[in-house]
């Protein structure tokens, strides 16, 4: 693992705001809460109203919390006081921030959450990707055909067909999937970057990138059966490492899926073939109202659990 917390670029200018970072991506998100500016930071979360009360809490954009300036982030969690029982989110492990300054911001909750998978795209490849993920890549590309798509939105209905073998194969239950209309947003997206694979014209993979402040982000991707067998994602990945080269430097293949990424081994495999360098992702809480908090976690009556907020435990099942 590499030092995941004295990044990378400071401040951004507007001109930088893509992928996780744009107003249209936390709107792609609404089925999860209603979008808020953090107007220092740069950044956005999610509020959501608390089953059984009238109080609302904040949660970060799934997959992770971005925002321009990490040095303003602590003036946004003050303001948020009055509004909010509390706050969560998981951070972009290339952020402009160190522990300590997540710790002044969060008084409840810092800790290493995930390490994310990065490729240096500016080192030799022979030396970051694995023999056989190299060999399985070129043998991909002789049976198949992977291309940048020129217009996001126009491959909606492609996509579409792509993220519904990735919600059978996966078992993404129905309030986890992302709608038709979030991915209409969401490929809208400025400095979203789409890939896909065909094998004799007919559509077998896809993935979908998020650049912004010099890294590729790959947000989802999905396969269909053939493209399984014919090692689609091998490809797509391969030939992505070439085509986002020209706005990023590093390529971030994300996590492990899951909170704790129970039974996905053959997923870390599959990342540690492409790279062995890792970033951290870290979770953090913050309570605002420790006497509403204390009052919801009462009345959700929990068990006994790590899981912040702890009147939310079980959301995730």
């Amino acid at each position: 693992m590499v030092d995941s917390l004295s990044m990378h670029n400071g401040p951004q200018t507007d001109a930088a705001v893509t992928g996780y970072l744009h107003p249209l991506f936390a709107q792609s998100v609404t089925q999860r809460g209603a979008p808020r500016e953090l107007v220092h930071c740069g950044g956005w979360i999610l509020e959501r109203t608390i089953p059984g009360s009238s109080y609302l809490d904040g949660m970060g954009c799934y997959p992770l919390f971005a925002c321009r300036d990490w040095s303003l982030l602590h003036r946004d969690v003050a303001e948020l006081r009055d509004d909010l029982v509390s706050l969560s989110l998981v951070t972009d492990p290339f952020g402009n921030y160190t522990e300590r300054d997540l710790r002044e911001c969060f008084h409840d909750r810092v800790v290493p959450f995930k390490e994310h998978y990065v490729i240096d795209m500016q080192k030799p490849r022979e030396k970051v990707v694995s023999k056989h993920h190299r060999e399985t890549a070129r043998k991909a590309l002789n049976k198949l055909t992977v291309e940048e798509h020129p217009d996001p939105p126009q491959f909606l209905d492609g996509w579409m067909e792509i993220y519904g073998h990735a919600v059978n194969r996966h078992r993404i239950a129905p309030p986890r999937q992302l709608s038709r209309e979030a991915f209409a947003l969401q490929l809208a997206v400025p400095g979203a970057r789409l890939l896909y694979a065909t094998h004799h014209g007919e559509l077998v993979a896809a993935a979908l990138y998020f650049c912004h402040g010099g890294v590729a982000y790959g947000h989802i991707l999905g396969c269909s059966p053939l493209g399984y067998d014919l090692s689609a994602l091998y490809a797509i990945i391969w030939t992505g490492l070439d085509l986002l080269a020209d706005q990023a430097r590093w390529c971030n293949l994300m996590g492990v899926p899951g909170l704790n990424e129970s039974g996905a081994e053959s997923i870390r495999q599959h990342k540690l073939g492409w790279t062995q360098e890792t970033r951290t992702a870290y979770f953090c809480g913050h309570i605002f109202n420790p006497s509403k908090y204390a009052e919801l976690v009462a009345a959700a009556k929990p068990p006994e659990t790590s899981y912040f907020p702890a009147y939310r435990h079980g959301e995730m099942a």
